[in-house]
């Protein structure tokens, strides 16, 4: 997310909920309903049941955790060569993700982080 934009929105929020902005709403003091699988097909409710019952993900959920693992590991990574290894990695898993996503490309990740390192790597002397 974009440096501050968080504290605006956390901001923005505690603004309403100060004017009371968010009482009355549709289904208040109900508990939620995370079962819910409106948002899944019914012909592929079943499928995703025992997938979820099993502990087993969609592959672009298993990308997309692997993703935020490899950019953790990068970015407590010092050593340049082996960063460099790693950010090769993960452009491919970006790049796999876009792959598999279907519709609009706007939603799609972009592969990031090689020009800031390459400018970063041709910019630090060597030892």
């Amino acid at each position: 997310m974009i440096p501050g934009f968080e504290k605006i929105v956390e901001d923005r929020i505690r603004k309403a909920q100060r004017e009371g902005a968010f009482n009355d709403l549709d289904g208040s003091g109900r508990p939620l309903d995370l079962a819910e699988d409106s948002h899944i097909p019914p012909d592929l409710r079943l499928a995703h049941k025992i997938l979820k019952n099993a502990d087993c993900l969609p592959p672009e959920i298993e990308l997309k955790k692997e993703i935020q693992r490899t950019e953790e590991l990068l970015g407590g990574m010092t050593d340049t060569a082996e960063k460099h290894r790693i950010l090769k990695k993960l452009n491919f898993l970006i790049l796999k993700l876009n792959n598999h996503r279907q519709g609009d490309i706007s939603r799609e990740l972009p592969q990031r982080y090689l020009g800031e390192v390459v400018d970063r790597m041709s910019a630090t002397p060597r030892k």
